[in-house]
Order: structure tokens, then sequence, then C-alpha cells
């Protein structure tokens, strides 16, 4: 239930439209649902301006369409993350409006339209073709968001010039989202060069001594630039999340 929503149903009581019993059972369920294998925080758009996201790896498809379901039954924006393509087209047989992002392995579900709510843009940055995922997956959910949001990939430090070439784009940005794995050391390389947040996110991309992520993460938390803050190993939906909540007006 959002903002505009919970209005129209107050303005329905109020008018008398509805009666202070139907309001009741419309309301019951806020802050939160308990269907047995999940307790949905349908108050949470209200509370944080967006929709529980629901985090698909681990559940299987009936209880991602259980929970989609009555999220949707509560005209709730629905995003699931980290959704393999097999699940998502099971999902997509029984609702039909769902859009699934391969790359970010993202499925989507529009209630209503997703009012801009970003002050700025929010530029989303990969070191390398293969950190695409991972910047797919901040990207989409900045965008579900409410945020205008553009993409530079394939960026990294070992071509410095490549950086340089973007530089105008860079500092333009509100919000930057620098994706990088191997040695991590983009988001460094970025925050020396703009007034602006630059939130970092590991990959998992690399040779054996970049064990899964971590040789990345340390880099980044160690980074000597100012203003650069880390969020998980593959951990785009945090990053694109946190973006977000930065750059709202």
């Amino acid at each position: 239930m959002n903002e505009d929503v919970l209005r129209r149903l107050l303005e329905q009581l109020k008018e008398g439209d509805l009666t202070i019993d139907e309001t009741y059972e419309r309301l019951k369920d806020l802050p939160f649902e308990d269907i047995g294998i999940a307790c949905i925080d349908h108050h949470r758009v209200l509370r944080k301006g967006h929709s529980e996201v629901i985090f698909g790896e681990g559940k299987d498809v009936s209880q991602i369409m259980a929970i989609m379901r009555r999220m949707i039954e509560n005209e709730e924006n629905v995003m699931v993350t980290r959704l393999t393509e097999k699940k998502a087209q099971e999902i997509q047989k029984g609702l039909k409006d769902c859009t699934y992002h391969h790359k970010a392995r993202i499925l989507i579900h529009t209630c209503h339209p997703m009012v801009g709510k970003g002050r700025g843009t929010i530029l989303v940055i990969s070191a390398g073709t293969s950190d695409i995922p991972v910047a797919e997956e901040a990207a989409l959910t900045a965008r579900f968001m409410g945020n205008e949001v553009e993409t530079i990939y394939d960026l990294g430090v070992a071509g410095l010039h490549r950086v340089l070439a973007h530089n105008k784009r860079l500092r333009s940005a509100s919000v930057l989202v620098v994706v990088a794995g191997m040695e991590g050391a983009l988001p460094s390389v970025v925050s020396g060069l703009v007034s602006r947040p630059v939130i970092a996110v590991p990959t998992s991309v690399g040779y054996g001594a970049s064990f899964h992520g971590l040789s990345a993460l340390l880099g980044m938390l160690n980074s000597c630039a100012s203003g650069v803050t880390v969020v998980n190993i593959d951990n785009g939906f945090g990053a694109g999340y946190a973006a977000s909540l930065m750059n709202r007006a």
C-alpha cells in the first residue's frame, strides 16, 4: 500500500463510500501480513518510500508467487532479485505482466508508474565486462526506485585513459556506483576525480588470489580516496538501494 492508495482509502471513508469495518479490513494487515511462509511488510512503502524487495535465491517458485500475489493485491510494485531464468519463466506463466532482466537476474512487476524521486542522475560504472551482471543489478534497482540512471561499462584501470575520457559524465552525476573485481582499484580512482558520493561494489570476478572478491572488498575498504562507501561482495542491489536514498530529492 503506497501513499496514494492510503489517501484514496481515507477519502472513500470520509465520503461514506466505505464503512469503518470495510476500511478496517483493508488496513488490518498493516504493518505486515503473516502468510505462513513469510511476513510481508506492506507498510514499508509508506515508511521507506519503496515496497519490500523479494530475495529470490533459496525460495521456490510457489513461495515467490505467493508473496508476489499478496503484494500485487495490495497494489505494490514488486521486484525479485537473484532469480534464475528457469524460475522466472515459471513465474511468468502464472503472472503474465512480469519482465525478467536476464543479466541482472531480476524480475519486475509494475502495478503503478515509478514516480521520479531523484534530484539528479545515478551513474553506474563497471570496471570490466565480467562485472556487468552486478552493475545491472544496481542500475535496475535504482531505476525501480524512481531514479534516472546512466551506465558506463568496461572502464577499468588497466586503461586509465578510458576513465578520463568520461570525466564530464563522472562529475555531472549525483551519486556514482562503481563495480569492480580483481584488485578493486576503480572506485578509488573515480572518487579522486569527483565531489559526489561513490558507492563501491566488489565482485567475485578474478583469479585465485582474488579469493572470490575478498581482495577487491579489502582494497575498497582501505581506499585512500575520500567519500568511498563499500557494500558487500556482488551486492548490486544494496548499492542501487543506497544510491537511491542518497539521490532522493
